[in-house]
């Protein structure tokens, strides 16, 4: 009987830490880079050199500027000529201050999004960017550079309402801040402990029931972290299937950059968790060989 209830109490400990895992690290994450502005601006600042960033920028500038520029059947040419010149200056440092600017000033609009109303979309405002473009193409001497249109052009980053969906989990995640980290590694330590103060007679008991309990923690901190990676790969595939056609691959590149933090989380977690599961397993099956038997047992 003893045996069959220290069993379904490790079950318990097991998906309980499965659970809190994922959420501990995901209201960390929100508390130290969502809601960080300088944390969230370096995490995205990379993608100013990603390909497809730039050319999602450089599609979203030309088709503006194309809707204020009429040259007939040169239309397509002016087209090409202009794509290639924004293009060009996606690979410019001046691209790269701009796009930092453009994302210091949207992680104001991307938290009150998720913060806000209902029928709010997540987006990038890619106004501050078509600014710095224009000006550099008009100095440059870029034909019809001055027509490109100076005004709000979004990448959407979550539909209106996926985001609608979120906002009550962020909100929440947002309150717990990285107190449900602090407490999962309260729980296992004291769970760990618990086990070793209700082990059984003698030293060698103690030694055991700690040792066992301290390798279901390790599981369970491994197991929750395939689960976070799981929700992540799920979230990506929901996020980016309301996404508009146009805007997917640099959705796709935000979204990546802003969880990249929690993907390495995840293999640090799990790796670590593996590493003391088996360490105490090992530890436990020595600990059968060495440690005296209590006498009366």
């Amino acid at each position: 009987m003893r045996t069959y209830f220290s069993a379904a109490l490790s079950v318990v400990f097991l998906v309980l830490l499965a659970v809190l895992v994922p959420l501990s690290a995901l209201s960390a994450w929100v508390d130290l880079e969502i809601d960080d502005t300088d944390r969230y601006v370096a995490a995205v600042a990379p993608l100013a050199s990603d390909p497809d960033v730039q050319n999602t920028v450089a599609d979203l500038i030309t088709d503006e500027a194309m809707k204020q520029i009429d040259v007939g059947p040169l239309q397509d040419t002016v087209r090409d000529f202009l794509h290639q010149a924004v293009q060009s200056f996606t690979t410019t440092d001046a691209f790269q201050a701009a796009w930092n600017a453009a994302n210091r000033t949207a992680h104001e609009a991307v938290t009150a999004a998720l913060d806000g109303d209902s029928g709010e979309s997540v987006t990038i405002d890619l106004a501050p960017v078509t600014e710095k473009v224009k000006q550099n193409l008009v100095d440059n001497g870029v034909p019809f550079a001055d027509q490109i249109p100076v005004q709000h052009t979004d990448i959407q980053i979550i539909s209106a309402d996926r985001a609608d969906q979120m906002r009550q989990s962020f909100r929440w995640l947002r309150a717990a801040s990285v107190w449900p980290a602090v407490g999962t590694l309260v729980f296992a330590l004291l769970a760990v402990v618990l086990a070793g103060v209700r082990g059984g007679p003698g030293r060698r008991g103690s030694a055991l029931a700690a040792l066992a309990a301290t390798a279901v923690a390790g599981a369970g901190f491994a197991l929750g972290a395939l689960v976070l990676r799981g929700a992540l790969a799920l979230a990506r595939n929901r996020v980016l299937a309301e996404v508009p056609g146009s805007d997917t691959d640099g959705a796709a590149a935000v979204y990546d950059a802003l969880t990249g933090s929690l993907r390495t989380t995840v293999w640090i977690v799990f790796g670590t968790g593996l590493a003391v599961a088996l360490c105490a397993v090992a530890a436990r099956i020595w600990a059968q060989r060495v440690l005296p038997v209590p006498s009366g047992t």
